[in-house]
């Protein structure tokens, strides 16, 4: 990849949607596609693309319904790149950019969340099916092979045990508004570098919560094998000791073998999510641009 500079901008919502998502996949995070890292299918210049076109799509939820929203930005994303490159990071952003701009997010998600219709269940079930994210099975109820019998908060409840993203829609995003934001905020104090803040978050979400799509794709046991590694990787002191780069090497590697079935997707999106909570409640000021090598 020849070395360019991507610029970034948080001047309106969708300037702080694109940033917050490209930072996400710019850091070298254990077992995801970064810029000196790619799957089969996937590539960083596709998660480039899903990047414009999430936030062009999510910066209009205000003016119309966040199950809207979410839809048109997969359906642009499918029609373009034919993957799936931010279902999950639509399916977080697009709650959170639907609160008004003089609200912070915490004081407002809740009231988003209850006031979703069956309107944005039908929206964001279409927008599941588009994407067709991996491992995602058959349910008994609430199957989203089916119209939607109740608004999505119905679905989400009974997906919450199973599915990390399903679980902000109960909890009022507190995984990613409160021990999210918080776990990288202090590591941007200890460090003094986005991109270790970043990865050292990552790190932290896989041990708060075995990544769910390891989950539906090798089995609680895997996902929760990942969680264990992850916290060895922390034990070891990464990233100030060579232990610690040492141990972050090995499990980046063996989240990568078998044909990357152990990507932690599901972990990536809830890092975006954080991002883009931090840059839009002004409680942290991203670099105004990237190296990509």
């Amino acid at each position: 990849m020849t070395s360019r500079t991507i610029p970034l901008k948080i001047d309106s919502l969708q300037d702080q949607i694109r940033t917050a998502s490209l930072l996400e996949v710019a850091a070298r995070k254990a077992g995801n596609v970064h810029p000196g890292a790619s799957f089969v299918d996937l590539r960083f210049e596709d998660f480039e693309v899903a990047a414009d076109i999430t936030s062009r799509s999510l910066s209009q939820v205000q003016e119309g319904c966040v199950g809207q929203a979410i839809l048109n930005a997969i359906t642009e994303t499918q029609r373009t790149l034919k993957t799936n490159a931010n279902l999950g990071i639509a399916l977080l952003l697009a709650p959170l950019a639907a609160v008004p701009a003089e609200s912070d997010l915490a004081s407002e998600i809740g009231w988003i969340i209850d006031s979703l219709n069956m309107n944005d269940a039908s929206r964001i079930y279409e927008a599941i099916r588009l994407s067709k994210p991996g491992g995602l099975g058959e349910v008994s109820e609430q199957d989203v092979s089916q119209p939607p019998g109740h608004p999505i908060q119905y679905a989400m409840t009974l997906a919450a045990e199973r599915d990390a993203i399903a679980r902000q829609y109960c909890n009022e995003f507190s995984d990613v508004l409160i021990f999210g934001r918080e776990r990288f905020l202090e590591w941007l104090e200890q460090h003094k570098d986005w991109e270790v803040a970043t990865i050292g978050t990552h790190l932290e979400l896989m041990v708060h919560l075995p990544d769910s799509l390891i989950a539906r794709k090798c089995g609680e046991a895997i996902a929760n094998e990942s969680a264990r590694r992850a916290q060895q990787v922390l034990d070891q002191e990464w990233p100030t000791q060579p232990q610690g780069t040492a141990a972050f090497q090995e499990f980046d590697n063996w989240l990568r073998a078998d044909g990357n079935r152990r990507n932690p997707g599901t972990t990536a999106d809830l890092i975006a999510a954080v991002l883009f909570s931090l840059i839009r409640d002004q409680q942290w000021v991203p670099p105004e641009s990237i190296t990509i090598e």
